[in-house]
């Protein structure tokens, strides 16, 4: 992209934006607060192309209250880039005044776009990418809210009987479906295996005589019912349908996923990348890797590049970098632990670097790098994944 002749920052804010444009020599042209509404934004737009159609926008984020702006932005076909809050932060410490307000942030916006040339420009991604996104960051939602109600129904349990919190396994589906039932000890007591394991049979519960078998052991190691016990055991059940309620919608988002994952067949090619782990991917990227240019920066977006930390005699001192998408590299390094499984070439790999004395985690970060290169050469070239490379045949 060729220089242009203004900049134009906006500080997104919720209910507001504000817009400082300044030209190449720093100079403000337009300093607007901005309603974030569509008609003001859009007169926003017009004003600052009639100032000049050579235009970067630059904001400080690339979500949420951003999207009605970015959408309109990219509707006129207008460049944009991304620079994060945290460096407009301690670029803001570079300037004049020590105030804090949305137009100064706004300036250092624009103006950190115009001083600096490695800025990337921000690409809206396909519906496929956006969809995805919006399902991803839903579901892992879901599973944090998940495992936060699981830990509330251990605590709840622990009040009742510390034995029947022991016996059960609650990330698994029949001892919570057991918990919405029978949750004290005296109640277990009374049914008896035989009416437990009925109870579950008829709730399609797999291995039920083995769970009845051990809940009742356990509700048989304690006699004593502890104070409160009554509404504790209400609250158990109303934790445990909670449970069961949070699995369903994230069975029915990944069923949502898998539906609009299927138009990537490439992504899934890939060995250990299935349904879920390609959609963080895209969610992460948004499936264009035009965007990271290389496949080295798609590995350093992704945390698996180490940066060197060398200081006066100190050098060769690498680590990995502070600043990368935690998602992106979950999908990498859960992906090539499940591709040991299915791909020889990856086991392969795998056992190469652990006989170089790398560990375990080491040789799996090594394995999700060179996975990073595949899948980037895979996306360029819109080629699935082949175990061997093609022969090509003598001229």
């Amino acid at each position: 992209m060729a220089v242009p002749e203004i900049w134009a920052g906006v500080d997104i804010g919720k209910e507001h934006h504000h817009c400082v444009v300044i030209d190449s020599q720093g100079k403000r042209l337009l300093s607007r607060r901005v309603l974030n509404g569509e008609s003001e934004l859009l007169k926003l737009v017009a004003d600052v192309l009639e100032l000049s159609r050579d235009v970067l926008w630059a904001v400080d984020i690339n979500h949420g209250g951003a999207a009605l702006l970015l959408g309109l932005l990219v509707g006129h076909d207008q460049h944009i880039t991304y620079i994060t809050g945290l460096a407009v932060h301690r670029a803001s410490a570079g300037y004049r005044s020590q105030a804090k307000t949305d137009a100064k942030d706004a300036f250092v916006i624009a103006d950190q776009a115009r001083m600096r040339t490695d800025l990337g420009v921000l690409r809206p991604g396909d519906e496929i990418s956006v969809d995805l996104r919006t399902l991803v960051t839903r579901r892992t939602d879901l599973v944090c809210d998940r495992t936060r109600q699981i830990n509330r129904l251990r605590a709840q349990l622990l009040e009742i009987c510390p034995a029947l919190e022991r016996a059960l396994d609650l990330t698994r589906k029949g001892p919570v479906m057991l918990l919405t039932g029978y949750q004290t000890p005296a109640a277990i007591r009374r049914a008896g295996t035989s009416r437990v394991t009925t109870w579950l049979k008829n709730r399609k519960v797999y291995g039920g005589a083995a769970l009845a078998k051990a809940v009742v052991e356990a509700a048989e190691s304690q006699l004593t019912a502890l104070p409160g016990e009554k509404l504790a055991a209400t609250m158990v059940a109303r934790l445990a349908k909670g449970v069961m309620a949070l699995d369903e919608e994230i069975a029915e988002l990944e069923t949502l996923i898998e539906d609009r994952f299927r138009e990537h067949p490439v992504i899934q090619s890939l060995p250990g990348m299935g349904t879920l782990l390609g959609a963080e991917f895209l969610a992460a990227t948004g499936g264009d890797m035009d965007a990271f240019g290389t496949a080295d920066r798609l590995a350093g977006y992704a945390g698996l590049a180490p940066v060197p930390h060398d200081s006066g005699r100190v050098s060769g001192n690498l680590h990995r970098p502070r600043r990368y998408h935690r998602g992106l590299l979950r999908a990498f390094y859960l992906s090539a632990f499940a591709s040991l499984r299915s791909c020889p070439a990856s086991k392969r790999f795998y056992e190469r670097k652990r006989a170089e004395g790398k560990g375990h985690k080491q040789a799996l970060l090594a394995l999700a790098r060179r996975r990073a290169n595949v899948l980037w050469a895979m996306i360029r070239d819109g080629a699935c994944y082949q175990a061997t490379p093609p022969v090509t045949a003598a001229a």
